[in-house]
């Protein structure tokens, strides 16, 4: 059980999963106090590293020793983005919580506008990213996911947006509830529900380092998100294979009426070698797409922890959490 999250004086929480982005934190953190001071000097800057082998976590100690409003949480390893992003939604207390990337391609002085756009009445606020700074093959990577995550999923996802967004207290304390070890941040606060709006963004270019994305490892998350998100790929098996099995059906009678009533012989091997080659690897993907998720059935009757925090830094332990 998730220990509450106490009536909170912050305004924002700002949550950053770090990795490999040493080098842009301090920018991070200057650009993001300059933001949100004009509006409210209650905000919180949570950084979570997740086991990155630059020196993410001493930069980290660095800024919250100048600034306690900067809260480090140090994973035991390396546990992947979206579990790192749920570490650092886990201690946000804020009335509002952003999550960007740490790599300053989601601007901090956009988070103002999201935050304007959610006074509006709208729950969640997501940024669409347009002009993208990204190199070719990285937005070609991502359309591919935006492609075959929509084609097969049952929440189609708007082409543009990934985790740079603002969510009110309520839908971040119904997303703190969803503990599934297959996880996306965006495609769990889009599962909540709420009053969702889209907002055009700038996109910059990185500002230090390179991103640990490439075109297999978008894949690898849309069949990741697809299988736990949707058991839509299953279905269209299944009817794929009642569709053959009729086809092959409706093909017998057509050769048993060919050969009784116009004396026509079916000759050679070609056709059915191709016909059991097509069949059998059918069968194949039809195993490992179940294959695929009984392993994740598996996974989650493990009841193993999303992620195990190693170190805290100015953040209280649960149980000051719910005195104050």
């Amino acid at each position: 059980m998730l220990p509450s999250v106490p009536i909170s004086p912050l305004t924002f929480s700002v949550v950053v999963p770090c990795y490999r982005c040493a080098e842009c934190l301090p920018e991070l953190y200057r650009r993001i106090k300059e933001s949100l001071e004009p509006i409210s000097p209650r905000f919180e800057l949570i950084l979570v590293n997740d086991s990155s082998p630059s020196n993410d976590w001493l930069v980290i100690r660095q800024l919250a020793a100048e600034d306690t409003r900067v809260k480090g949480v140090n994973l035991s390893r390396n546990f992947g983005q979206h579990h790192a992003i749920t570490a650092g939604v886990d201690q946000a207390l804020g009335e509002w919580v952003v999550v960007m990337d740490g790599d300053l391609q989601d601007q901090p002085e956009e988070i103002v506008k999201l935050y304007q756009k959610a006074q509006e009445g709208f729950d969640v606020v997501f940024a669409v990213r347009e002009n993208r700074q990204d190199s070719w093959h990285k937005r070609l990577s991502s359309q591919a996911f935006y492609w075959v995550y929509n084609r097969f999923s049952n929440i189609q996802v708007t082409p543009g947006i990934a985790n740079f967004s603002i969510c009110s207290r309520q839908v971040m304390d119904e997303f703190r509830q969803l503990r599934e070890s297959s996880r996306a941040y965006w495609l769990g606060v889009l599962w909540c529900g709420f009053r969702v709006a889209y907002l055009p963004v700038e996109h910059a270019a990185r500002y230090a380092g390179r991103s640990a994305y490439n075109l297999r490892r978008s894949m690898n998350l849309a069949l990741e998100s697809i299988s736990s998100q949707s058991n839509k790929p299953l279905r269209i098996f299944m009817e794929l294979g009642f569709l053959i099995a009729t086809g092959s059906f409706l093909f017998t009678l057509f050769l048993v009426v060919r050969y009784f009533v116009y004396n026509v012989h079916v000759e050679g091997w070609t056709s059915t070698l191709v016909s059991l080659y097509f069949l059998g690897g059918l069968v194949m993907m039809n195993l490992g797409i179940v294959g695929l998720y009984l392993g994740k059935v598996f996974d989650e009757t493990k009841g193993r922890p999303i992620y195990i925090v190693r170190e805290k830094l100015n953040i209280a332990d649960s149980s000051q959490k719910r005195e104050s």
